[in-house]
């Protein structure tokens, strides 16, 4: 297993991209031979310290979510029945979600950790992080779980920055190969978080379409960039540079979060997209150099899918160095509120 580096190294220039991990992080099971296992932790464990990178990541330990922020975007009911399911499991929420008697645990553990990234990033104690966490979170509603995902992480991640530290415009950019469709509902009437989505199309869940564009006050906060099947590297990088940056441009975000979705890869079984590891380098260092541009660099990429061991333990990794890569080029500095 990956030892990645202290809570408190001496050196600051190794402490600008923090790592979220817990070891419980394994214990959900959703069930033999389903895709969601804990082997794809493991295997980009492995491959960071392979890289030797375990030695220039900031490890944050999460703790549970509570149950304030989940319900900042969840209805109390869903979080009683994933709870009560996970009291009852083995069960099995829908076709693809299933939970096992560890599962409520570990997916506030990975809501707690997405909140744990960003009090860091705001903090100061780290420029930019990854949350390498499970189950995913994009797909899940606020009223019920879907495709995988218990908590949408990364929405409860965007209501936490906002309502803690008076944050007023967030980004989110979605490249799992499927639409984020919780994440879509969750905002599709806010102002105040554009959601930036490319996925194959059509799919699964089956949104995501360009006319999809966000409803009254959210009219236009809502950006889809539906590939066909057999898209790459270069019609995702276009996507991101004809529709992202100048929307960005416009909304000036002050936070980015990244739903880092591994699963448009070209080795992936769940998908047929052809991004390769060097695509979603290109694809970070665009989102970086926006997130320099307008929320002074701070970004949090948390884990979305991904489902080949090999592809998604090399993209991963692709993926971190270039968030350190940006990290290291700035102090970090403390952002937090002060009230």
């Amino acid at each position: 297993m990956v030892s990645v580096a202290a809570s408190h190294p001496s050196s600051a220039a190794l402490v600008n991209t923090g790592f979220v991990y817990h070891p419980d992080y394994l214990l959900h099971d959703a069930g033999v031979g389903h895709p969601e296992r804990a082997g794809r932790l493991e295997a980009i464990m492995t491959h960071l310290e392979s890289r030797g990178l375990d030695k220039s990541l900031r490890l944050i330990t999460p703790q549970a979510v509570s149950n304030e922020w989940l319900l900042e975007v969840h209805s109390a009911r869903h979080v009683e029945a994933v709870r009560a399911a996970s009291r009852d499991a083995p069960t099995q929420l829908d076709p693809d979600t299933r939970m096992s008697r560890d599962s409520f645990h570990v997916a506030k553990l990975a809501a707690g950790g997405t909140l744990a990234a960003v009090d860091a990033v705001m903090a100061g104690q780290v420029a930019n992080a990854f949350a390498a966490v499970r189950p995913p979170g994009h797909h899940a509603l606020p009223d019920r779980a879907m495709g995988f995902c218990l908590f949408n992480n990364v929405a409860v991640g965007a209501r936490y920055v906002q309502r803690r530290y008076g944050v007023e415009r967030v980004l989110i950019v979605d490249w799992d190969v499927h639409h984020g469709n919780g994440t879509q509902d969750i905002f599709y009437n806010d102002s105040t978080v554009l959601y930036f989505s490319t996925h194959q199309y059509p799919y699964y869940p089956g949104t995501g379409s360009a006319g999809e564009t966000g409803a009254g006050a959210g009219k236009g906060a809502t950006i889809n960039a539906p590939l066909m099947a057999g898209a790459g590297d270069r019609e995702i990088i276009e996507a991101f540079r004809q529709l992202l940056i100048p929307a960005v441009d416009n909304f000036r975000p002050q936070f980015v979060f990244i739903s880092a979705g591994f699963d448009a890869h070209k080795d992936d079984p769940l998908a047929h997209l052809q991004v390769t590891e060097a695509g979603y380098q290109a694809l970070t260092r665009i989102v970086l150099e926006l997130a320099e541009r307008y929320a002074q660099g701070r970004v949090v990429s948390v884990l979305e899918g991904g489902y080949d061991l090999g592809a998604l333990a090399r993209s991963v990794t692709a993926h971190i160095e270039e968030l350190m890569t940006h990290g290291q080029s700035k102090t970090p500095t403390d952002h937090t509120r002060r009230d």
